[in-house]
């Protein structure tokens, strides 16, 4: 890409995810200092601020003309984010706060870094378990430097799907959520429930899941996980199946497109339905 060093960028922020991973690893291990965000199931703990601050203020001195999209910066100033065409870094300091606030093993690291609004390198780093996803736009997907393949599945009904259904417990979300799951549940060989948006993604990638839907996140959340998907040879697409669109709030990632638009068409049935009898 002219005018940018990719190399570079990619090497400084791997360095500083290895770096961040250890605030993060020592929290897993340790008590918390909890504390609730807009909702009681929304967590945030003094370890998500460690890392992100770390990794923002070692980014910003390397780059100091790049720009930064984080979750802990965003969630403080209560105002949307906005992507424009400078360099961004798109960062989760700790994805699965919840996981990582309960001991659960499924917490991550996840940097993304945007040119042009396009995601060009992706990283997505699991301290506990040692796992690193990688990607670099037109380089592949990696886990710990091996070279990662999306499952080619195309029958919905031989596919494993990962959602997020903690996401219920809203009120005005549960019967959406709730019917969308029955019908992929009647329909999928199986449902996967990780509570880290950006690790599901890489599972994706990774072929252990054939595809992941969720609606009401956040681009920190998605801007890793779907070039890594798109690295290892799967699609990422909105919910409805149109163009993705990290800052609009919902992905549907699979390993093949069949898969994909499956999930999406049993989503818009479902959806019907449940406007119907609202009606």
């Amino acid at each position: 890409m002219p005018g940018h060093d990719l190399d570079l960028y990619f090497n400084t922020a791997l360095s500083l995810a290895k770096e961040a991973g250890k605030i993060v690893k020592e929290g897993f291990l340790t008590s918390k200092n909890v504390v609730a965000k807009a909702v009681s199931w929304d967590f945030v703990t003094e370890y998500d601020q460690a890392s992100e601050k770390f990794l923002i203020s070692g980014l910003a001195k390397a780059f100091p003309a790049h720009k930064f999209i984080g979750e802990e910066t965003v969630s403080g100033s209560n105002e949307e984010p906005v992507l424009t065409e400078e360099p961004t870094w798109v960062i989760d300091p700790i994805d699965g706060t919840t996981n990582f606030v309960h001991g659960f093993p499924l917490t991550c690291i996840s940097i993304a870094l945007a040119i042009n609004k396009e995601v060009v390198l992706a990283i997505v780093y699991n301290p506990v378990y040692d796992h690193m996803f990688t990607a670099r736009k037109g380089q592949g997907a990696y886990l710990n430097g091996e070279r990662i393949y999306a499952s080619k599945e195309t029958d919905i009904s031989r596919a494993v799907v990962a959602l997020e259904l903690s996401l219920a417990r809203d009120p005005k979300l549960h019967d959406k959520i709730m019917n969308r799951a029955k019908s992929i549940i009647s329909t999928a060989t199986g449902i996967r429930v990780t509570g880290s948006c950006a690790l599901s993604l890489c599972y994706v990638a990774l072929g252990s899941f054939e595809a992941y839907q969720v609606d009401h996140l956040h681009s920190w959340d998605v801007a890793a996980g779907s070039l890594i998907i798109s690295e290892a040879g799967g699609v990422v697409v909105d919910t409805s199946g149109d163009k993705f669109d990290m800052m609009a709030h919902r992905i549907l990632a699979a390993g093949t497109p069949e898969i994909a638009q499956s999930i999406a068409s049993l989503i818009k049935k479902a959806d019907g339905e449940m406007n119907a009898i609202a009606s």
